[in-house]
């Protein structure tokens, strides 16, 4: 069984950071593309960040110079940090797992961010 868990989400003010995390366990290659996609009320989800099993990145604009992922293959793990953040990235932040043709997802974690 996979699994896929987020943690570090919370409550910040604006100009802020926060580092986010995921861990994939289960029965799954050591290394795997993965990324975070966020929901704001009201929108649908949309992609922040990916990596791939190369260590390759890429952002949403909105988010490009201010977050950052990155992987520790090792733990099968991958991090978001967010700095400067702005009321606009208030929303739940979702972690994808990529294995063949198949997408896991975490169950998310909030993050706030206040004017």
């Amino acid at each position: 069984q996979v699994q896929v868990v987020e943690s570090g989400g919370g409550s910040v003010q604006a100009g802020g950071s926060l580092r986010l995390s995921c861990e994939a366990s289960g029965s799954i290659p050591r290394i795997n593309p993965m990324g975070w996609y966020r929901q704001a009320p009201g929108k649908q989800r949309e992609l922040v960040a990916r990596i791939t099993s190369g260590g390759s990145t890429d952002y949403a604009d909105s988010v490009k110079g201010r977050f950052t992922i990155s992987r520790d293959n090792a733990k099968n793990t991958v991090y978001l940090q967010m700095n400067s953040l702005n009321p606009e990235d208030t929303a739940v932040y979702y972690c994808n797992l990529k294995v063949l043709v198949r997408d896991y997802w975490g169950k998310g974690t909030l993050v706030t961010v206040s004017s």
